[in-house]
């Protein structure tokens, strides 16, 4: 279970980290970029940060994702810049997936639902 002081601190980079990537001026970045999910390690070294990708091909959210990781970096100076700490966490960026998962999982269940619907109304029809 996160402390406070973690949670505090995963909001600020959250919040630092997608102004970063919003202001990232890469024509590779074609895709919509959302910041789901940022744990910081006990002792506050170490931040996973985890992107969710929409829209465009896969190809194109491919390479969005190299885009950021090329920028990381940048956007690590920009957050030590911007926190009032003794030190600033190490960035890890990592793909989130779960949200693809769910998309394709509710598009699943809205395909069975109208192949269900169509059947029942072929019924009603004979």
């Amino acid at each position: 279970m996160p402390t406070r002081r973690q949670e505090r601190m995963a909001r600020i980079i959250r919040d630092a980290v997608s102004n970063a990537v919003m202001n990232l001026n890469d024509p590779r970045i074609t895709s919509f970029v959302s910041v789901v999910r940022v744990q910081v390690s006990a002792d506050m070294r170490i931040a996973d940060i985890s992107f969710s990708l929409f829209g465009g091909s896969e190809a194109d959210q491919k390479k969005t994702f190299i885009a950021i990781e090329h920028a990381h970096p940048r956007i690590q100076s920009q957050l030590a810049s911007g926190l009032d700490c003794r030190f600033c966490p190490v960035l890890r960026f990592h793909r989130d997936e779960k949200m693809k998962q769910t998309m394709e999982a509710f598009g699943k269940i809205d395909a069975e639902r109208r192949s269900k619907e169509q059947h029942e109304q072929e019924q009603q029809e004979q």
